[in-house]
């Protein structure tokens, strides 16, 4: 079994100041364990990689491995976060038939998703990407190799829809880089592009792109040329071809921004900061910090696996570098301790997630071996 990290930001209709920390405080919601159906055709293990809410539905993601390792892409889908059931696939090359689905987005009731299965000469994964609707079948866009793969490769990492259609936030060789669709049904790459990739300034890394009033806010990290730690950094674009630097306030520590969420109207990142790991929220185009929290230990890398917005505020589930766990943070009480479900290392193939809608939270762990899925109400602020 494992351990969840969960961090929930409890807001109201206003941006709320930077809480103080209150690390003795501990909330203890009751978990409940759910059992997802077994899609049609062979049964296998059950693999885990992420999770959301889009359009009033709840969606869940992976694959079902066999025996032998061989994986089969699997997304199930719910109106209550309890009862689900799983999406018809149509995919039609090899990879995308063996795809683990990593990453979803939305735009109203359409769902896109991006898939990965290691292959091939080198062992690079061969990235899918899908669309379809609340309902099913999910469609395969076949894409040339290189739209994904090829020499520059490095990473497609997040992706989302919003008023202007999709985007896909990843890495090239020439850094931060974005893949932009107006219906998901088929991507174009934007590299090399001005303020975005890196440059004599130091190499960009993106990890989340977010709508934001009508355009694109893409968060990621600066490596300066000059030294070895990291910045934390985001782009702002009204129309994903043309980018302007937000870099976070000026910090000795190595920062990065992992994921951003809007909250209340206000943008959110959270990710590294230092040893430990931080919160900052953009106001009036300038980062401000809003809080720090939790450690981080030494060896593995740590990272924040997963944010959702809720009627109480933020969640997130991070990983210090052993385990991965859960905490809260309100206006009135600062950042608060929050028990998990069960304890889960952040080792290996390790995966975990959290999506949220209302005053539902749903968070999900692969260990590896085996996959979880809980859910819990949380209380609302006062109780």
């Amino acid at each position: 079994m494992v351990a969840l990290t969960l961090l929930v930001a409890l807001a109201g209709g206003c941006t709320p100041a930077v809480p103080t920390p209150v690390p003795e405080t501990v909330l203890r919601p009751q978990w409940r364990e759910l059992t997802l159906p077994a899609p049609p055709g062979p049964s296998g293990r059950l693999v885990l990689r992420d999770a959301t809410v889009c359009g009033g539905r709840w969606y869940l993601s992976g694959a079902l491995a066999d025996p032998a390792g061989v994986t089969r892409p699997v997304v199930w889908t719910s109106a209550d976060a309890e009862n689900w059931r799983s999406l018809e696939f149509q995919g039609t090359s090899y990879y995308g038939e063996r795809a683990v689905i990593y990453a979803l987005g939305c735009r109203g009731d359409r769902i896109a998703m991006l898939g990965a299965r290691s292959g091939g000469a080198h062992g690079n994964p061969r990235i899918t990407q899908w669309y379809g609707g609340p309902d099913g079948p999910l469609h395969e866009v076949i894409a040339g190799f290189q739209l994904y793969g090829g020499p520059d490769a490095v990473n497609t990492v997040r992706l989302a829809g919003g008023p202007l259609g999709w985007a896909i936030a990843g890495n090239r060789l020439a850094g931060s880089a974005v893949w932009l669709s107006p219906d998901a049904t088929g991507f174009t790459i934007r590299e090399g592009l001005p303020e975005l990739a890196g440059d004599a300034r130091g190499r960009t890394t993106a990890y989340d792109v977010l709508p934001v009033g009508g355009g694109w806010l893409m968060v990621g990290a600066l490596t300066r040329a000059d030294r070895i730690d990291r910045d934390a950094l985001a782009w702002r674009s009204p129309d994903g071809e043309h980018w302007t630097r937000l870099p976070a306030p000026e910090s000795p520590d190595y920062e990065e921004f992992d994921r951003v969420a809007l909250l209340a109207g206000t943008p959110y990142a959270v990710g590294l900061r230092g040893a430990r790991f931080g919160a900052w929220r953009l106001v009036d185009g300038a980062w401000s910090e809003a809080g720090v929290f939790g450690s981080t230990r030494p060896g593995p890398v740590a990272w924040v696996a997963g944010l959702a917005v809720v009627d109480a505020g933020l969640v997130t589930v991070v990983s210090d570098g052993e385990m991965y766990r859960l905490w809260l943070m309100s206006p009135e009480q600062g950042w608060v301790s929050v028990t998990s479900p069960a304890p889960l290392r952040a080792a290996g193939v390790s995966a975990a997630g959290v999506a949220g809608a209302g005053g539902r939270v749903l968070a999900m762990s692969d260990d590896g071996s085996g996959a979880h899925v809980w859910i819990t109400d949380l209380p609302t602020a006062g109780r």
